[in-house]
């Protein structure tokens, strides 16, 4: 992640920009790709004065350094959450600061996801009634470059399943609304060499009376992210890398949104774009310049992870549970 968002930054026309990482090999890949000055170690970054931190850690590492960030009166931003150890602090932290606290909400910036919120908000296909959503891409596959035992997803606490299902709920409650009651099934299911549950079987209550169903898995050997609406009135379909079609009971016929081509990087999946990537970025920089406002906060990251928890714990004491009134998500 911090090898795309220098790709971000100097995409938007970004030149100084510098990056921190212990390890050397890191470091000489950065340098000899996009051309940054880097730092083995972090207190030497810091002596150049950076204006703001993009921080592409592992998850458990993030509050550690947005921390950092706000006691210096830094602009920042996060990949995405899966630990909210130390959040409140950061928060309490930032709350009296004029510096920008940006946790990333990349999906949002998807542009079948703005289709999708625009076609609920404009109630296209009538009420909402339910949806079922799957996101699934083998865990090998995400990183092909380097042993997936090795690196942050592999273990328990920052997991690639637990990591994905909060990355989704994210904009899930954003297009569906908030969410009142939660279950789920969780387990480990594949002989992949990992201490982590690979499948996440969840189901939503909304405070809307929608009812949501989501399948997270890092089995899948074809990467998808499918999502099936049902409304009164029609039906909203997306694949990932497709299209976006609507069917209206009115006019009795689909209506298609093909997705724009976008740019891929070797390496990645085809189907993962770097334009969301790359407008989330922009909007980061534009906060900070003061021409709008960052669209997503830590207190809400910190209820998304709170429905994550609420999850896991339904699925360890195999009950339902009810998730605070008093919570805006």
């Amino acid at each position: 992640m911090g090898k795309r968002r220098i790709r971000n930054l100097q995409y938007l026309g970004e030149k100084d920009i510098i990056g921190f990482d212990l390890r050397d090999d890191r470091r000489k890949e950065s340098e000899e790709k996009y051309g940054i000055k880097t730092f083995k170690t972090f207190d030497n970054a810091m002596k150049e004065k950076p204006d703001a931190f993009i921080i592409s850690l592992p998850p458990d590492l993030h509050m550690q350094y947005a921390k950092i960030a706000a006691e210096n009166n830094k602009h920042f931003f996060t990949e995405a959450s899966v630990v909210d150890e130390g959040m409140d602090e950061v928060i309490k932290l930032c709350k009296h600061k004029n510096i920008v606290a940006a946790p990333s909400c990349t999906m949002r910036f998807q542009q079948p996801i703005k289709k999708i919120k625009e076609l609920v908000e404009n109630k296209t296909i009538g009420n909402i009634c339910t949806f079922t959503y799957h996101s699934g891409q083998y865990l090998p596959d995400w990183h092909p470059w380097e042993d997936y035992r090795k690196f942050y997803v592999s273990k328990k606490e920052t997991g690639a399943c637990r990591e994905i299902v909060a990355f989704e709920l994210v904009w899930l409650t954003w297009v569906f609304g908030g969410i009142n009651k939660i279950s789920c099934f969780k387990d480990k299911l594949t002989k992949l060499e990992i201490d982590i549950d690979d499948a996440y079987q969840i189901l939503m209550r909304f405070k809307n009376n929608i009812l949501g169903h989501m399948l997270v898995d890092v089995i899948s050997r074809v990467p998808y992210r499918t999502l099936k609406v049902l409304g009164e009135e029609g039906v909203i379909l997306w694949n990932w890398g497709e299209s976006v079609k609507v069917y209206t009971a009115e006019n009795k016929k689909w209506t298609e949104y093909k997705e724009e081509k976008g740019t891929t990087v070797k390496g990645y999946a085809e189907k993962i774009k770097e334009e969301p990537y790359i407008e989330e970025m922009e909007t980061f920089v534009k906060a900070i310049k003061g021409e709008l406002k960052y669209p997503y906060t830590f207190e809400e990251d910190k209820k998304i992870l709170s429905l994550l928890y609420r999850a896991e714990e339904s699925s360890n004491k195999g009950i339902y549970m009810e998730v605070s009134n008093k919570s805006k998500i």
